[in-house]
């Protein structure tokens, strides 16, 4: 099965599918998802919630990991963002990028051959997130850092003067973090695109790592604070946006509110481990 998948993604790197960009996406990642349907358990919590985890030491284990890393690359490496002309391609496209190099980043890059507890590890004292700004990861033959696949591209002005950009961008992305809205087994794709942005927007605020009500406090994940200025752009609030996108009783919880607070990011890597008060 794996050798088959590795043809036809062969096939896409020798540029023949390109006539049907969809198709061209769906292939391009299927390295990152046999590596996802290998590696990520997802759970549902109380009230409709999702969390999921990553098993690292798993993959490392995995005789098939470094193959399906060294092929996805290849295939990023070989691809032309130009071809993105359309949205749904457009977006799915790089919510993959930015979640596969994250993984990846984490699997390859192991200090001392250790994997690292949390991604603030490869920064310092004084640059605790430089992990974000490295300028590393190989798309179309440019390089690219996590910020700028986030915040330039998906974020972006040109994204935005196309009207491509989208707030729910922020609980699609997955900085490998606890704190971070679910990363799915599934890949994104571009015919369920809108549907799985609202998904995992739904789900994460369904749980109280992301939004929880206490005595008239809402509590919302640390996501609302940094990127308030995208949420009030698209809806006039960041209460409106979750009203929007959020369950029923996400939206009770928002309007009954009488002061908002955010929570503290949970910067610990995204292992079972780290979810156990979760899973109780």
């Amino acid at each position: 099965m794996l050798r088959f998948e590795f043809a036809l993604a062969g096939l896409l790197g020798a540029g023949l599918l390109f006539s049907n960009p969809t198709l061209a996406l769906d292939r391009s990642y299927g390295p990152f998802s046999e590596l996802l349907q290998r590696h990520v358990t997802e759970q549902p919590v109380a009230d409709g919630g999702l969390i999921s985890w990553f098993d690292y030491a798993g993959a490392l284990a995995d005789g098939v990991t470094a193959a399906l890393l060294k092929r996805q690359d290849a295939l990023l490496a070989e691809f032309d963002p130009a071809t993105l002309t359309e949205r749904e391609p457009a977006l799915a496209f790089w919510i993959n990028a930015y979640n596969y190099f994250m993984i990846r980043h984490i699997l390859n890059e192991r200090p001392e051959g250790q994997l690292i507890s949390s991604v603030r590890d490869y920064g310092s004292l004084f640059d605790p997130f430089r992990v974000f700004g490295e300028t590393r990861f190989d798309v179309g033959g440019e390089l690219y850092s996590l910020r700028q696949i986030e915040l330039d591209i998906l974020l972006g002005d040109e994204f935005r003067d196309r009207g491509w950009k989208d707030a729910r961008i922020h609980f699609a992305v997955n900085c490998a973090s606890v704190g971070c809205p679910p990363l799915r087994r599934q890949l994104f794709s571009a015919e369920q695109l809108d549907d799985m942005l609202d998904d995992n927007t739904r789900i994460a605020l369904d749980t109280p790592l992301h939004l929880k009500l206490e005595h008239g406090r809402l509590q919302l994940t640390s996501l609302f604070d940094w990127y308030q200025a995208d949420f009030v752009e698209e809806r006039g609030s960041v209460t409106n946006f979750i009203r929007r996108h959020g369950s029923a009783q996400a939206a009770a919880a928002a309007a009954s509110a009488t002061r908002i607070e955010f929570i503290d990011y949970d910067w610990r890597l995204n292992t079972r481990e780290n979810f156990v008060p979760w899973l109780q």
